[in-house]
Parts: C-alpha cells; sequence; structure tokens
C-alpha cells in the first residue's frame, strides 16, 4: 500500500486518538495496541518516513498513558517527579533551550548597558541597593546584604515571593508568549548589570562563589518558568493538528505542571539565600561544591535524565 493511502485511511483514527483523551485503562490499552500495529506496518515500508516518526511519538504518548495509569493506583506523587515532570522537559525541550537562549541574551544586554551607562546600575538595581553595596563594600563586607536579616525570617519571605515571581513569569505566556519573555528579559537584565557592578569592583569570583550558591538552583527555575510561559502561549499561537481551544487547555495543564514542579526548587533555593549565603567566609571549596553539586543535579533531571527515559520508552514501544 502507498503511504498517501495507508495515511488517508488512518489519518481520522490517529486524530481521534491523540485530541479525545481517555481515562479509561482498556481504552488505552486498545488504543495502544491499534497504534502499535500501525507502527509496525510503517516501520516495514516506510522506515524513514516522517508517518513512523509520528506514529512513534503517539505511541510513547500511549505508553506514557498506560504507565501512568498504573502508577497513579500506588502512588500519584513519586510518578509526578519519577516519571511526568521529565518528561514534559524533553517534550518541551524547545521551549527549555529558547528561554535559556532568551536570558543569555538578556544578561549579555544587562552586562554592556551596565558598562556604557552609568546610571544604568541604579536605573535597574535601585539607588538603594547600589548605595547600600557600596557601603558594604567600602566597610570590607561586599555580601552584607544577606546577612541583615534573620535565618528564617529571610527564607520565610524568599520562598514565597520567588514561586510567586515564577508563576507569574508562566501565566503571562497566555499574552502570546509575549509576557514570559518580558520577565525573562527583565530577570536577565537585572543578572547581567548585578554581575557586572561585582567584576567591575574586582568581586567578580566572589559573588559567583557567594550568590550563586542560591542562584544557581534559583536562576534555572525562572528559565524554567519561562519555558513554562512558552509551552502556554505556543499552545496559543500554534495549535497544530488541535483546535485552539483544545491546543491551549493542554499547553496550560503542562505549563502548569512545569510550574508546580519548581516549588520545591525554590524552597531550596530559598533555604540556601537564608541559611548558607550569608556565611561569606566560608571555604572555596565548599561553595564549589555546593554550587557544582546544584548545576549538576539541573543538568541531569532537567536534560540527561528525561532524555534517558524517553529512550527507554522508545525503545520499549519499538519492540
Amino acid at each position: 500500500m502507498r503511504e498517501p493511502l495507508f495515511v488517508k485511511q488512518n489519518a481520522e483514527k490517529w486524530t481521534h486518538f491523540e485530541q479525545s483523551a481517555t481515562n479509561n485503562p482498556d481504552e488505552i490499552a486498545e488504543r495502544f495496541i491499534k497504534i502499535t500495529d500501525d507502527l509496525a506496518y510503517a516501520k516495514t515500508f516506510y522506515p524513514k518516513s516522517k508517518t513512523t516518526e509520528y506514529l512513534n511519538g503517539l505511541a510513547s504518548k500511549l505508553h506514557q498513558s498506560i504507565y501512568k495509569n498504573k502508577s497513579e493506583k500506588s502512588n500519584r506523587f513519586i510518578t509526578f517527579w519519577k516519571l511526568e515532570l521529565p518528561l514534559l522537559f524533553k517534550q518541551y525541550e524547545k521551549q527549555l533551550l529558547y528561554s535559556f537562549i532568551f536570558f543569555v541574551v538578556f544578561c549579555l544586554i544587562g552586562v554592556i548597558s551596565a558598562k556604557y551607562d552609568e546610571n544604568f546600575l541604579k536605573l535597574i538595581l535601585g539607588p538603594n541597593y547600589v548605595d547600600m553595596t557600596n557601603e558594604n563594600i567600602a566597610k570590607g563586607d561586599p555580601f552584607g546584604v544577606y546577612k541583615k536579616e534573620n535565618e528564617f525570617l529571610m527564607f520565610l519571605f524568599i520562598a514565597p515571593h520567588n514561586i510567586f515571581v515564577a508563576f507569574v513569569t508562566f501565566a503571562s505566556g497566555i499574552i502570546f508568549s509575549v509576557g514570559s519573555v518580558y520577565f525573562i528579559f527583565q530577570n536577565g537584565l537585572m543578572l547581567g548589570s548585578f554581575e557586572y557592578y561585582f567584576f567591575s569592583k574586582g568581586l567578580g569570583l566572589q559573588s559567583i562563589l557567594v550568590i550563586w550558591i542560591h542562584g544557581t538552583i534559583e536562576i534555572s527555575s525562572i528559565i524554567i518558568a519561562g519555558a513554562a510561559g512558552l509551552v502556554l502561549g505556543n499552545s496559543l499561537l500554534f495549535p497544530k493538528t488541535y483546535t485552539r481551544i483544545v491546543s491551549l487547555k493542554r499547553g496550560a495543564k503542562d505549563g502548569t505542571k512545569m510550574a508546580v514542579g519548581l516549588v520545591p526548587l525554590f524552597i531550596i533555593a530559598a533555604f540556601f539565600e537564608g541559611f548558607v549565603t550569608r556565611h561569606t567566609e566560608m571555604p572555596s571549596w565548599l561553595s564549589i561544591t555546593i554550587l557544582a553539586s546544584s548545576l549538576c543535579f539541573i543538568i541531569w533531571y532537567v536534560i540527561i535524565y528525561p532524555n534517558k527515559l524517553y529512550k527507554n520508552q522508545t525503545l520499549y514501544v519499538e519492540h
């Protein structure tokens, strides 16, 4: 059978499976069997076609649904962190990459702007903060701002504040993704000018060893929140084979899961900022260990583990 005829005969069925979700285990299993049959046929006669690639992706999603249905009976919480969230990171890896690129570009803009405009730093960070930090530098304690408040009170303020910022960054993606890009821009600009300020004072390395103890997880989470906003906005802009409202619902659901997944990360980052960052006298090796461990965890959980998980599922489907 020619490929166009094969697609024509089955397109309506595939579209129905993709757009009409079901929680019925028997129905999901039946759909999985039908799709794997079609996939086997496509792999035999059209091994390198887009049809085969499409069916493999659809079969993977159905297999994931079967796994989720089994897991939910035992522990829904574990399933979310072990399977759902990592697979969302894999599914929306392009949005994560775009958010990261946007952030880096905006950071560089912040660095250049702070370098060539003396007033830019106070405009972005606020004159009070800049004046206070200048005083701390003069006193020989450039990061004294992290020691001013009680540890626990700092933690109680920072954690909900950063979680709120992340959810605003995500939710603003409904404005055709532009809203999320704006908040990425805002945070990137602030970080770039902030780091330039300390490097210009000869405190660049020290700022990395101190601030990035909590900043590694915090900034990574902001980037992920931006990606969640792009998922939301792009679902409205580019519905693909779905109706726009169905696509938006899917984007909102997936983006919300990504945003919710950031809550523990912000709590950890707030703990570091409230209880650990203030110890600016800690040995360099300890500071490097904390921020390197944080970075390795983010890379593993957001990139390496999701790819490994997806590859394992794909191999299962192909066999």
